[in-house]
C-alpha cells in the first residue's frame, strides 16, 4: 500500500514507522522548510514508551530522563497536596515513564521512520510541501505549487489547524480558545544549582516533576535532555493588553489586582511558539510563595535579589502557547483520508498525553493495516498527475536528500472495501480512547471532578472513571493499544498480528 502522510511531527512520524513496519511505502509531506520539531519538553508515559521500545527507539541517544516522582503542592504555601512515586512503573506497566525534549524525541522518530536500518521501506520526507486541497475519494492531494500526488491512503497529521478536518466531517470545526495560556521556557539546571537562593528547590530533583497549583493557575517544571535542562511553564488565565514589540509580546499596562483576560480582538500572532516579554511571565506568579517567585525571577531574568545580571548571564526566551480546545469528532475518516494526532484529537497539556496518543495512533495504523488480503499481484508505483518528481537517492531525513520523492516500489494494492473495513477498525480502537483523553486533559489530575462527567461517555464500559492522580496513572498508563488492535483484528478474521 502507498501512503501519503501530511505532516512530519510526532503523529506523522509515528504513522510512518508503524506503516513501514507493516510493509507499506510512505511519503511524508511537511510544509515547513525544516525537518525537525520545535517546542519545549514532553512526557513520554508508559503507554507510549512501550510502543517506542518495541520499534527499537534508543532512549539513551534521545537523552530521555526517567521520571522518578510527581509532586502536587500549593503555589501559595508550598504545602504538598499529593505525591506519586514512580519506582514501580516499569514493573507494573512494562516500560518506564520518561521526560523528553520534543526535539530529541522527534529526531529519534525521524531516524526510525526514514533511516536505512530497520524493517520495511524507509519513509521519505518532502519539505516545503503545503497541501491546499484533498480529494478524499480519489486519494489525492494538491500542493501549493499546483502539483498533485496520489496514494492508496492519505493521512492528515498536520495538527490542530489541519484543513483535512473539514474534508472529513464536512464543515468548519475550528479549535477554540480555552481561556488558558501556557507561558514556558527551558533553562540549564546547572545555572539554577549555582544560585544560592534557588539551589535548595532543585537539589535531589533529578527525574522529579513539580506542579504548584493555585486556583486555575499553576507552575510546572520537570527535567529533560539527560537532566541537564529544566522545562518550566506557567498555566494561567489568558492575558490581554499584549502588544507585539520587537518580535515579542509585552504588556501594555501592569495590573496588581487580578490576572488579565485575553483580548480576542487584538491582532496578535497565533500558534504555540510565540516569543513573549519575560515580565509577563513573572507578573502571573506575583501571588506565589516567595521562594517560588524567587526561582521564577531567576529563571526569567537570570538574576535574583542577591545577584545582579552579568554580561555572561542571559535571560531565557519565554514562549506563549495559547491553549485551544475542540470537542471530540464524530468520525476520523472519509474515503481514502484519515486524520490522526492533533488533527483528530487536540488536547490540553494537563494529562501530558497528547504525544502519547499520537504514538498510539501510529502503532494502531501499522497493526490494523497489516496482513492485508492478497487480491492480486503487486501494483506499480502510482504516478503523479503533475510533472514527474525525481525519486530520492537517499532516505536520509535531510530536506535536500528528499526534496521531491515519489513512490518507487511495487506494493500490494488494497481494495476500497478492505480500506474502509480497516479504517472503521482504526476508529473502533482509537476514537473513544483518544476522545476520553481529550476530555480528561481539560483539567489537572488534582481537578478530576471538573471533567468526570464530560469524559464518561467515552470511557470503556466497566472501566472506572479516574478521580485522583493515582487513578489517572492507572487509566493512562495501563491501556495497551497493541492488545486492542489484536482483538479487533481477530474480530474481522485476521489472527497473526506480529508487527
Amino acid at each position: 500500500m502507498k501512503v501519503l502522510i501530511v505532516g512530519a511531527g510526532i503523529s506523522g512520524l509515528s504513522a510512518a514507522i508503524g506503516l513501514r513496519r507493516a510493509g507499506h511505502e510512505t511519503i511524508l509531506l511537511d510544509k515547513s522548510s525544516l525537518s525537525h520539531e520545535v517546542g519545549a519538553a514532553i512526557h513520554v508515559q508508559p503507554n507510549a514508551s512501550r510502543i517506542l521500545l518495541s520499534w527499537g527507539f534508543n532512549t539513551e541517544r534521545a537523552r530521555f530522563v526517567t521520571a522518578t516522582s510527581g509532586l502536587f503542592a500549593s503555589a501559595k504555601d508550598l504545602k504538598p497536596i499529593d505525591e506519586q512515586f514512580f519506582n514501580h512503573i516499569e514493573s507494573e506497566y512494562g516500560a518506564k515513564f520518561y521526560y523528553s525534549h520534543r526535539v530529541d524525541l522527534h529526531e529519534e522518530l525521524m531516524r526510525l521512520a526514514t533511516g536505512e536500518e530497520g524493517e520495511g521501506i524507509p519513509a521519505r520526507l518532502r519539505n516545503r510541501a503545503e497541501v491546499v486541497k484533498y480529494n478524499t475519494e480519489a486519494g489525492s492531494v494538491t500542493l501549493k505549487d499546483g502539483s498533485t500526488l496520489s496514494a492508496d491512503l492519505i493521512i492528515g497529521a498536520d495538527g490542530v489547524h489541519s484543513a483535512a478536518v473539514k474534508e472529513v466531517v464536512g464543515f468548519d470545526n475550528p479549535a477554540i480558545p480555552t481561556g488558558v495560556t501556557c507561558l514556558r521556557t527551558l533553562i540549564p539546571v546547572k545555572d539554577i544549582l549555582d544560585d544560592e537562593e534557588c539551589a535548595d528547590l532543585m537539589r535531589g530533583s533529578e527525574g522529579k516533576a513539580c506542579y504548584y497549583v493555585m486556583g486555575r493557575s499553576r507552575v510546572i517544571w520537570y527535567p529533560c535532555r539527560g537532566n541537564e535542562i529544566l522545562n518550566v511553564a506557567i498555566m494561567c488565565p489568558d492575558i490581554e493588553k499584549l502588544d507585539a514589540v520587537e518580535g515579542k509580546l509585552s504588556r501594555k499596562s501592569h495590573s496588581s489586582s487580578s490576572l488579565l483576560l485575553y483580548n480576542t480582538n487584538s491582532l496578535l500572532p497565533t500558534g504555540w511558539n510565540i516569543p513573549i516579554d519575560n515580565s509577563v511571565f513573572l507578573n502571573e506568579a506575583r501571588d506565589y510563595h516567595p521562594s517560588l517567585r524567587a526561582l521564577l525571577r531567576f529563571l526569567f531574568f537570570s538574576f535574583s535579589p542577591l545577584r545582579q545580571l552579568t554580561k555572561t548571564s542571559k535571560a531565557p526566551e519565554v514562549k506563549l502557547w495559547k491553549l485551544l480546545f475542540r470537542a471530540p469528532l464524530p468520525t476520523w475518516h472519509k474515503g481514502r483520508l484519515v486524520i490522526i494526532g492533533d488533527a483528530a484529537h487536540p488536547m490540553l497539556p494537563y494529562q501530558g498525553q497528547a504525544g502519547a496518543q499520537a504514538i498510539e495512533d501510529g502503532l494502531a495504523l501499522g497493526l490494523l493495516f497489516s496482513h492485508l488480503p492478497d487480491h492480486s499481484s503487486p501494483s506499480p508505483p502510482l504516478p503523479s498527475s503533475s510533472s514527474p518528481l525525481s525519486p530520492s537517492s537517499s532516505s536520509s531525513s535531510s530536506p535536500s536528500a528528499n526534496n521531491h520523492p515519489q513512490f518507487t516500489h511495487s506494493t500490494p494494492p488494497i481494495t476500497p472495501t478492505t480500506l474502509e473495513q480497516r479504517l472503521q477498525s482504526f476508529e473502533k480502537v482509537r476514537r473513544n480512547r483518544a476522545s476520553a483523553m481529550q476530555m480528561f486533559s481539560n483539567a489537572g489530575q488534582d481537578e478530576a471532578e471538573r471533567v468526570r462527567e464530560s469524559a464518561r461517555p467515552y470511557v470503556e464500559e466497566g472501566v472506572r472513571v479516574p478521580s485522583n492522580p493515582k487513578e489517572y496513572i492507572e487509566y493512562n498508563f495501563r491501556h495497551d493499544v497493541r492488545k486492542a488492535c489484536e482483538q479487533e483484528l481477530r474480530k474481522i478474521g485476521v489472527v497473526s498480528t506480529e508487527v
